[in-house]
């Protein structure tokens, strides 16, 4: 077995007041649970990490213990500026005052084959004190805590460590100091098994908090909820899960105003089109849908409520140098872009749901109708028409496209009645068919819609009969036309459907 041990993140003593489950020691052990399902907490001031069965997985022994370092630096730094500004590097306090953010801190651990020795290296770490030559033997007596009310006897019996505990007589000490500092001894030295209580995650994350002062703006209501984020964040690496719908909710401390009364509490909801643990982005989320709420009085008490998450993919390495530089520079050292979908949310929620667009593809066979621009709002979330806009007649979006393997780069808006030579289609002259027919029959659900009137060349909105070719001539080049195969309409009903001219339509250019 191998341990590791690093100290609790301590609380700033001006961040807002901290939910219960942070309030509890239990949540600053969140962010570990990343790294091994068996982290423990003792004594209110370190933790613990038993990552023999997966330190394989991050890289070594090595590399994991420099990701744990990593994440804990993280997660203090993130409880002591809260609501800090990843773009900046400040942090903004209530009444939208802001101060530099702080550096991280630097973290102390200890390592060892057992929780004890972990432990008693990271007690002599955090006081400046260098591990000794023989370990676990020459660790002082006053690093396991079930020995420190007896330090003082032993120190004048001559015992000032555990290796000269253990060469005691096993009865004598038993009989002075009792049978739990052998115990413990044993436990130390890994002759005995220790139990420990893991720590396990609450199945539903609901974050309540009290404000340390009245929140009479959106700007200080977020900068309140930064605290609740890096819990949320702790709790979703742990699950390995990624948020896709959070709630904020806060208390309003009035009942009434000027004689009106009102609603105790109010609520803002943030949805994401991917699964992210940002805590960056859902909090520039909250900023611009927060910035566009007035809250109808102060608020005293915050909640945050994990509506919906999903699993998160995770991510391949990528070929290519970060940042997309080229020429001379560092490439690793370039900066990242922001992700499409978080852009098209963030102008979604500054510019409003039906501004921004995005294209959606329909299980059709009709070309035409394959696309759609809706709210991309919608789109990235998968949930058009949740928001209780009109869905649109026909079939449901789909995820892939029909088989589109002889299909054209470009397509024409509304397809242009060729001219027919005897019964060959001309388009700059007489088009030789390459290939077909791919015949298509779509749009019967939507014929008993009544058909907008227009020009009786163009093609029906609904039903559609057609013969796909793919066609050529030296001037017009490679085309894509069809041949319309509709039954003879009212006016044409005393002329035989045999005798009737075939109409032909130019749909698609090829490149």
């Amino acid at each position: 077995m191998h341990w590791i041990a690093l100290p609790l993140p301590r609380w700033e003593a001006d961040a807002p007041a901290a939910p219960p489950a942070l309030a509890d020691a239990g949540a600053a052990g969140w962010w570990a649970l990343r790294f091994t399902p068996r982290v423990a907490l003792v004594d209110g001031e370190a933790v613990l990490l038993e990552v023999s069965t997966t330190e394989r997985l991050w890289g070594g022994r090595e590399a994991l213990l420099a990701q744990v370092c990593a994440a804990w630096s993280l997660a203090a730094h993130a409880n002591e500026v809260d609501g800090a500004d990843g773009a900046d590097g400040v942090a903004a306090g209530p009444g939208g005052c802001r101060r530099q953010a702080l550096d991280p801190p630097q973290p102390v651990w200890g390592c060892g084959p057992t929780a004890l020795v972990a432990q008693a290296l990271l007690r002599l770490a955090m006081a400046g004190r260098a591990p000794p030559s023989r370990v676990p033997q020459g660790l002082p007596l006053h690093t396991l805590t079930a020995l420190r009310p007896h330090v003082a006897s032993l120190e004048r019996m001559g015992c000032r460590t555990w290796g000269a505990l253990q060469a005691l007589p096993r009865a004598g000490v038993a009989r002075r100091f009792g049978a739990g500092v052998l115990r413990v001894l044993d436990q130390a030295l890994g002759h005995a098994p220790q139990a420990h209580l893991w720590l396990e995650l609450p199945e539903q994350l609901v974050l309540t908090a009290e404000l340390p002062a009245l929140a009479e703006s959106a700007e200080a209501l977020l900068w309140s909820a930064g605290r609740c984020l890096a819990v949320l964040q702790g709790w979703l690496q742990a699950r390995q899960l990624g948020a896709l719908g959070l709630e904020l909710a806060w208390r309003h401390d009035l009942r009434r105003i000027d004689g009106v009364a009102l609603v105790p509490t109010a609520a803002l909801q943030v949805r994401t089109a991917q699964a992210t643990q940002d805590m960056a982005h859902l909090r520039r989320l909250l900023s611009e849908n927060l910035a566009r709420t007035t809250l109808a009085a102060p608020a005293n008490q915050i909640t945050l409520r994990l509506l919906e998450a999903a699993p998160l993919p995770q991510r391949n390495a990528s070929l290519l140098p970060p940042g997309g530089r080229q020429g001379g520079g560092d490439a690793a050292s370039a900066p990242a872009g922001e992700a499409l979908h978080q852009l098209l949310e963030r102008l979604s929620a500054r510019l409003g749901a039906g501004q921004v667009q995005a294209p959606v593809l329909l299980a059709d066979h009709r070309p035409e109708c394959m696309q759609q621009w809706r709210p991309a709002a919608e789109v990235l979330a998968g949930r058009a028409g949740a928001a209780g806009a009109p869905r649109p007649p026909g079939p449901s979006a789909e995820p892939h496209a029909p088989d589109a393997a002889l299909w054209p780069t470009w397509l024409l808006r509304t397809p242009r009645r060729l001219a027919m030579q005897g019964h060959r289609p001309c388009h700059h002259g007489l088009l030789r068919l390459l290939a077909g027919p791919h015949r298509f029959e779509a749009g019967w659900w939507s014929c008993a819609e009544a058909e907008s009137p227009g020009d009786p060349a163009h093609v029906s909105p609904s039903l559609a009969l057609r013969d796909y070719f793919m066609a050529y001539n030296d001037v017009a080049g490679l085309v894509w036309v069809f041949r319309e195969r509709l039954p003879p309409r009212a006016e044409d009903e005393a002329e035989p459907a045999g005798l009737r001219p075939q109409r032909w339509f130019l749909h698609g250019l090829f490149g």
